[in-house]
């Protein structure tokens, strides 16, 4: 059974109380009681990696903008997504120090240097130049050496060094890439929120030798990751 954080609250410190709080009151009673991964949301602070004019949200159950227009910034997927929803695509992914990990949708880089407290090395595609570079620099900033930004369409773009232990999209889909499938190792899996509004389903996705094994293991919705193929609206 995981134990309780031995970390508490400093009630002297807002920062810490609001971390504590955003721990406690939103991300422990999503199902997130990995001991490791609670651990890591103390340890990573999720306020160095949040824009400047958002900091005092941090800690809020929401996607926070990245960059521009907000309301635009979210509907074309450039936001951090919620803390919850960060904290148990986490601990869904249970990664181990000997994997290799691709994440599409780089962001603000705050998912990559969670996954990168787990394993040996992490690549982390972004699509917006802009937003490459801010992930870059706060990731080296945060002092993290086992992940690298690139430039890149996770959608359409070559993607090298492959196989991967673990795939996430950091952004939801609506449909598992099948492409994304054929860079994972035998034994490997994919996590994507994968759907349509008003319920998407994460979806985990294990491959086993020719086989591929599939599951649903919560619901959530979130902001779309760009290029990747919508079901056409036409009906009978």
């Amino acid at each position: 059974m995981n134990m309780p954080l031995n970390t508490k609250a400093n009630t002297s410190d807002p920062i810490e109380q609001a971390r504590y709080n955003m721990i406690e009151q939103q991300i422990r009673p999503w199902n997130v009681f990995d001991r490791g991964v609670l651990d890591t949301l103390v340890r990573v602070r999720r306020e160095d990696f949040v824009p400047l004019a958002y900091r005092s949200m941090a800690f809020v159950d929401m996607e926070i903008p990245l960059q521009g227009d907000p309301d635009e910034a979210v509907r074309i997927g450039q936001c951090m997504l919620a803390p919850r929803v960060e904290a148990r695509l986490l601990q869904e992914l249970n990664l181990q120090k000997n994997e290799r990990v691709l994440e599409i949708g780089a962001g603000s880089g705050y998912m990559a240097a969670l996954l990168a407290q787990y394993a040996d090395q992490v690549v982390t595609l972004e699509i917006d130049p802009a937003l490459a570079l801010l992930a870059r620099e706060n990731l080296e900033r945060a002092g993290i050496r086992n992940a690298s930004v690139r430039v890149a369409d996770g959608a359409r773009s070559g993607i090298p060094d492959g196989p991967f232990d673990a795939i996430l999209l950091s952004g939801s889909v609506a449909e598992v890439p099948s492409r994304l499938l054929d860079l994972l190792r035998d034994g490997g899996r994919l996590i994507a929120i994968a759907g349509q509004e008003p319920v998407m389903r994460v979806t985990t996705v294990r491959k086993q030798g020719s086989r591929f094994d599939v599951s649903y293991p919560w619901d959530t919705n979130t902001a779309r990751l760009l290029n990747f193929a919508e079901p056409s609206a036409f009906r009978f």
